[in-house]
C-alpha cells in the first residue's frame, strides 16, 4: 500500500484530527485535495452502512484505497438519539449551535445524561471493506462548556475527565477519543 490515502470527508476538522492522529505515517488526502467535490448522502440508519457508502462511492471513482467515518452521539435518556443523525438533528441545514440547543432542550430536567461518542471507520483497499469502530463513554453536560473542537465536544466529558473535549488540546482529547480508537485499530490493520 502507498503511504497516500483518500479520506472521503469535506470536513475540515476532521481531517485535521485524523492527520493528527496519524501523524506523518500516511499521507491523508482530503476530497477537496483529491478534486472531487461531491457530498455523499447519509441516508442509512447505521454508522456502518453509511461509512461504507462513501468510501465505497469514492473507491469506485479514484480507485485509490481510501477510508471513511461516520460518528454520532449516542444518548442513554433519548434511546440513543441524535445517533447516526447527529450532525442534522436539528435538520438537514442545522448548525453546531442548533444540534447542541435541541439535545438540551430534548434533556431539559432529566437526570440520566450518560452518552458515548461511536465512530465506524470503513477503509477500501483494493476493492475490500474493512470497518474499525471506536467507543467513548462519558456524560452530556447541561449548557456547553470550552471553545475547542467541534460538533457536541463542549458538552461532553469522556469518563476519566473532568472536562469536556472543548476545553481540551488535540492531544488530551485523544487519550479519549473514540475517533482515536478507531483510527488506531485502522492503522494497525495498514501496517500489518
Amino acid at each position: 500500500m502507498t503511504n497516500q490515502i483518500v479520506f472521503a470527508t469535506n470536513n475540515a476538522n476532521k481531517v485535521a484530527e485524523i492527520k493528527n492522529v496519524l501523524g506523518g505515517q500516511f499521507e491523508v488526502i482530503s476530497l477537496k485535495d483529491a478534486g472531487i467535490e461531491i457530498d455523499i448522502p447519509e441516508p442509512y440508519d447505521t454508522l456502518e452502512e453509511n461509512a461504507r457508502t462513501k468510501s465505497t462511492t469514492i473507491f469506485e471513482l479514484t480507485s485509490k484505497d481510501c477510508f471513511s467515518e461516520d460518528t454520532g452521539l449516542f444518548v442513554d435518556a433519548l434511546n440513543g438519539a441524535p445517533g447516526v443523525k447527529s450532525a442534522r438533528y436539528a435538520g438537514e441545514q442545522a448548525t453546531n449551535q442548533d444540534n447542541i440547543q435541541k439535545l438540551l432542550l430534548q434533556l431539559n430536567g432529566i437526570e440520566n445524561r450518560t452518552a458515548r461518542f461511536r465512530t465506524v471507520i470503513s477503509l477500501m483497499q483494493n476493492g475490500t471493506e474493512q470497518q474499525f469502530e471506536g467507543i467513548c463513554e462519558g456524560i452530556i453536560l447541561p449548557a456547553p462548556i470550552g471553545e475547542k473542537g467541534f460538533g457536541y465536544d463542549a458538552l461532553f466529558i469522556p469518563n476519566g475527565s473532568s472536562k469536556s473535549f472543548a476545553q481540551m488540546e488535540t492531544e488530551e482529547k485523544n487519550l479519549y477519543s473514540h475517533r482515536k480508537k478507531a483510527v488506531k485499530k485502522l492503522i494497525d490493520f495498514l501496517n500489518r
